[in-house]
C-alpha cells in the first residue's frame, strides 16, 4: 500500500510538474490585402498573443502567411512594414513569415522578371494550400 501512495503522489507530481511548464499554440494568422493597416495589425496580432501566451507561461508558434495582393508585405523595396518584420523576425523566434509561391510567380511573370522578397519570408507552393496544412495540424486561424 506504500508503494501505491508513493506511486501515487510521485505521479501527481510529476503531472503538476508538467502542467506548470505550459501550453504550446499554434497560430496561423492570415494577410491577403495590400493595406498597410492590415499588415500592421497583423503584425500588432503577433507580438500581442506572443506577449499574453508569454506572460502565464506559456508559448506560441506563429506563421504569417501572405497571398494575393497581400504579398506586398514581403517584397522587397515596396513593403509598409519591411523595417517591423525585421525588427520582430529577431526578437520573436516563435515568428515566420510564408509567401505564396503561386502569387509571387504571376507578380513576377507580370514583371517580367523575378520579384524580390524580404530574406526573412519563405515560399511556399500556395498560401491558400499552406493555411489548410496549418489548420490540418492544429494551428488556430486569425485573419486581422
Amino acid at each position: 500500500m506504500k508503494t501505491f501512495i508513493a506511486t501515487l503522489l510521485l505521479s501527481l507530481s510529476f503531472i503538476g510538474g508538467a502542467a506548470a511548464e505550459g501550453v504550446k499554440h499554434f497560430v496561423a494568422i492570415h494577410v491577403d490585402q495590400n493595406d498597410p493597416k492590415v499588415m500592421n495589425l497583423a503584425l500588432n496580432n503577433a507580438a500581442n498573443v506572443t506577449k499574453y501566451y508569454e506572460s502565464i507561461g506559456d508559448t506560441v508558434e506563429i506563421e504569417m502567411v501572405a497571398y494575393g495582393p497581400g504579398l506586398n508585405m514581403f517584397v522587397e523595396g515596396k513593403s509598409p512594414v519591411a523595417d517591423r518584420i525585421s525588427v520582430m523576425s529577431l526578437e520573436l523566434e516563435n515568428l515566420s513569415f510564408a509567401a505564396c509561391g503561386n502569387t509571387h510567380a504571376k507578380m513576377s511573370a507580370k514583371a517580367g522578371h523575378d520579384i524580390p522578397l524580404l530574406d526573412e519570408a519563405v515560399v511556399v507552393p500556395s498560401g491558400v494550400v499552406r493555411l489548410i496544412e496549418l489548420q490540418e495540424n492544429g494551428f488556430s486561424y486569425v485573419k486581422p
